[in-house]
């Protein structure tokens, strides 16, 4: 007559191990995701260090930083300005291409 009750009982202990398992993997699974994320973490932290060891060695002049930035941003927008009359010039030839593909 113990049959019944120690099978409940081994059901009962295969849904808690089944539980276990299942907890023990997303414990490793978020622990192998932690260990991603603090890789990521530490290389981010160990190049804002070197950074931060430029900028207080001097080798990057925050004023001369910002002038540079300054240069860059008119070049870029020259460039932007250039590349748009470009872009015209190419749709006037365009254009002079249709009418004389037109006129034959």
């Amino acid at each position: 007559m113990s049959e019944p009750g120690e099978a409940r009982a081994e059901a009962t202990d295969r849904r808690a191990l089944q539980r276990l398992e299942g907890s023990v993997g997303r414990l490793l699974r978020e622990l192998g995701e932690l260990r991603a994320r603090n890789r990521r973490a530490e290389a981010r932290i160990r190049d804002v260090e070197a950074l931060l060891r430029s900028f207080t060695k001097g080798e990057d002049d925050p004023a001369r930083l910002q002038d540079r930035l300054s240069r860059l941003q008119e070049e870029n927008q020259d460039l932007r300005e250039r590349m748009g009359e470009g872009r015209a010039g190419i749709d006037r030839l365009l254009s002079r291409i249709r009418f004389l593909e037109e006129q034959r």
